[in-house]
């Protein structure tokens, strides 16, 4: 089964659309979503109906958790919170009642995912550096043979090796840097899968993933789009101007 995943699509109609065809043309058979469609952009509604037509299933982000009135986002800097109000003020009833349906963690064959760290899901904790991941050992039992996350808009990926049995049992975790890549069935692996909407390593295209449960091959693909429209919407709108600036950027 290939799999198309991607993540924090943040209302980005036009890096959705581009992202949705590449991975229709490499013929996945299933998509996933793992969260964050909606905030700062111009398109949440767009994107909402994109990616429920699509989808497998969908998981929850933190924007889409604050958005339909499932957590505190008071603590947010303004410009993210007047996102969200108004994304909140706009969105159809049919998509807030989708937003307010997902859940935290999906599972496809032996592949995990969660928009956030797999332990404590509801706190949406980010996995973008070694020294996170490591923290993962205490639950290396509980965890997937791989997670899929989003969050950090980072394409990041690690693994966890246990080094013998026993209580006292040391664990060799390791970043990859290579895409493609052959996962190894003697390791777990925690992959972020980047951003759709709003890059975050100065590469300021879309970016999606695909994943083979047979042969364990995954990769990051990243396409081109038309960032001037997508930018264009958001300066023409209530939202921040600096939402549309860093999407030529990348940042």
């Amino acid at each position: 089964m290939r799999i198309g995943i991607f993540s924090d699509t943040h209302a980005n109609f036009e890096a959705l659309s581009t992202c949705v065809e590449a991975l229709k043309s490499e013929r996945v058979d299933k998509f996933v979503c793992i969260g964050d469609t909606v905030g700062y952009g111009a398109n949440p509604n767009e994107c909402c109906d994109i990616v429920k037509g699509i989808t497998e299933f969908t998981i929850l982000g933190n924007h889409d958790a604050a958005v339909a009135g499932r957590m505190d986002y008071s603590y947010y800097y303004e410009a993210a919170r007047q996102a969200l109000d108004w994304h909140a003020a706009i969105l159809s009833d049919e998509n807030m009642m989708w937003l307010r349906n997902l859940k935290y963690m999906g599972h496809l064959d032996y592949v995990a995912f969660s928009h956030g760290s797999p332990v404590n899901l509801e706190e949406f904790e980010y996995i973008f550096a070694i020294e996170q991941a490591r923290e993962l050992c205490d639950s290396f039992e509980t965890l997937a043979p791989v997670t899929f996350i989003g969050h950090s808009h980072l394409c990041k990926i690690f693994s966890l090796k246990r080094l013998g049995n026993g209580k006292n049992a040391e664990f060799e975790v390791e970043e990859h840097f290579e895409s493609p890549i052959t996962l190894d069935p003697e390791r777990k692996y925690i992959i972020s899968v980047g951003s759709v909407g709003q890059p975050r390593d100065y590469d300021n295209r879309a970016c999606c993933t695909i994943y083979d449960t047979e042969t364990r091959r995954f990769e990051f693909k990243r396409v081109e789009y038309d960032i001037e429209t997508a930018a264009q919407k958001i300066f023409d709108s209530d939202l921040a101007l600096n939402f549309g600036k860093r999407l030529f950027l990348g940042v």
